[in-house]
């Protein structure tokens, strides 16, 4: 039997990489997409418990909500495709590295998934200043790490997140798939104050602390980072 895998993100429906994911799940199985009508970035583990959601059928395996990433791992696994054996969350435009994790609504699909007692792995795509995506590459890049990963087992909670690199300007280099552990680090800090009154975040992402192999490190370095998480623990 094939296996079958819910796909999902935080960037909408609509964006290039979870276009990209189901593409390159879909040489391992069959692909469902229950995906966000919109962008929800950075929205954590946010879920909708005062108002209806609504699933509207996309079209070839593919269902929109008006919800939260967690609200599709939901949703999807209790109504759409509830015998799914992996829920695959992102590619997402921008990596998930570090104390990421606890922000990030394509992790928190992944997190909601492993509550469920389903594996998952969530994808995301570091971007430098003026780095661009090549979405046609990270496909291969999802396709290796999802042929690599199904294979290895998973206890009860755990989850995988995968983040690959910025190679802009570097078509021949051949990235390394590297377990690592999660940086524990916080964000560099840094607020302007707006003329209009607040203040907005002007932290440099590339800025961030990092020490020898951990996955900030293996990803800014170039290479694919892969970090076995829990729900239990970082």
């Amino acid at each position: 039997m094939p296996l079958k895998f819910l796909v999902t993100n935080d960037d909408g429906i609509d964006a290039p990489g979870i276009e990209a994911l189901a593409r390159a799940a879909a040489e391992f199985g069959e692909v469902t997409v229950v995906a966000p009508d919109k962008a929800h970035s950075g929205c954590g583990h946010r879920v909708t418990t005062d108002e209806p959601i609504h699933i509207q059928d996309a079209g070839t395996g593919r269902w929109s909500i008006n919800g939260t990433p967690a609200d599709c791992a939901r949703l999807g696994l209790w109504h759409v495709l509830p015998d799914a054996d992996w829920v695959l969350s992102g590619i997402n435009s921008g990596a998930n590295l570090g104390v990421d994790v606890f922000m990030s609504g394509t992790v928190a699909a992944i997190r909601e998934a492993a509550l469920h007692r389903k594996p998952g792995i969530a994808f995301s795509h570091y971007r430098k200043s003026g780095g661009q995506f090549d979405w046609s590459r990270a496909t291969e890049f999802a396709r290796r790490s999802i042929g690599e990963l199904i294979q290895q087992p998973l206890t009860e909670g755990e989850f995988w997140n995968v983040n690959f690199p910025d190679l802009t300007g570097q078509p021949e280099h051949q990235p390394q798939f590297v377990p690592c552990t999660l940086n524990p680090l916080h964000l560099p800090i840094h607020f302007e104050a707006e003329a209009t009154g607040g203040f907005r975040y002007r932290g440099v992402y590339h800025d961030r602390p990092r020490a020898t192999g951990d996955d900030v490190d293996v990803c800014f370095s170039g290479n694919v980072s892969i970090t076995r998480l829990s729900v239990w623990r970082p």
